[in-house]
């Protein structure tokens, strides 16, 4: 199984924590963003957008993490991170989506890229990448469970996009005061060897 990654990629992180849970044993291949080796053609015939992950495993690649996630929790179903029952799924991926879908994607290389492109200075740039960040925990915050984690007792998807957004949000020097329950949940996780040796500072090419 080969990972085409990158280590500060928070949709790579993701699925790096999702195999360290499951156990799988992989191989990772670094594919350098800021020099643009996602935009060679070797990547684009893996990937059409041009992003990572990609999973290369069966014969076939994979890409996006939240797909991924899914179909290793359909190969290696333990530990299960996506919940089988369907409220308790739809609350999860509820969780993740906040992340995957209404602040990951505006702060990504792509847009940061783009917005200095139109002439956005890097002050304002991470001034919005802050704002995005502070308007998803804030409602994160508010549906964060009792337990340790975002789901209860046993980390699920919605932590595998939490805690790479945590790692962001302190890059970016983001406050963190208004989020205790995310700050504990952080903590709790980051203590846990699959998110310890998923975590850029664990993988960064040396």
């Amino acid at each position: 199984m080969i990972l085409y990654d990158y280590f500060r990629s928070s949709a790579a992180y993701r699925v790096r924590i999702a195999l360290n849970l499951k156990g799988v044993a992989y191989e990772r291949r670094e594919i350098m963003l800021l020099e643009d080796q996602q935009r060679s053609p070797e990547h684009l015939a893996r990937n059409p957008q041009g992003l990572v992950p990609a999973l290369e495993a069966d014969g076939v690649v994979l890409t996006q993490s939240l797909a991924i996630i899914d179909w290793l929790d359909a190969r290696f179903p333990e530990p299960r991170l996506i919940p089988a029952d369907g409220q308790a799924r739809a609350a999860a991926l509820a969780q993740a989506m906040v992340i995957g879908m209404d602040v990951h994607p505006l702060n990504n290389l792509r847009v940061m890229r783009r917005l200095k492109a139109m002439g956005v200075e890097e002050d304002a740039r991470n001034d919005w990448t802050r704002h995005w960040i502070a308007q998803g925990f804030a409602a994160l915050e508010a549906m964060a469970g009792e337990g340790r984690f975002l789901g209860g007792d046993a980390p699920g998807i919605a932590d595998l996009f939490l805690i790479p957004q945590m790692f962001n949000a302190r890059r970016f020097d983001t406050p963190l005061d208004a989020f205790p329950r995310l700050v504990a949940i952080d903590a709790a996780a980051s203590a846990l060897p699959a998110f310890a040796a998923a975590h850029p500072d664990a993988v960064a090419p040396k």
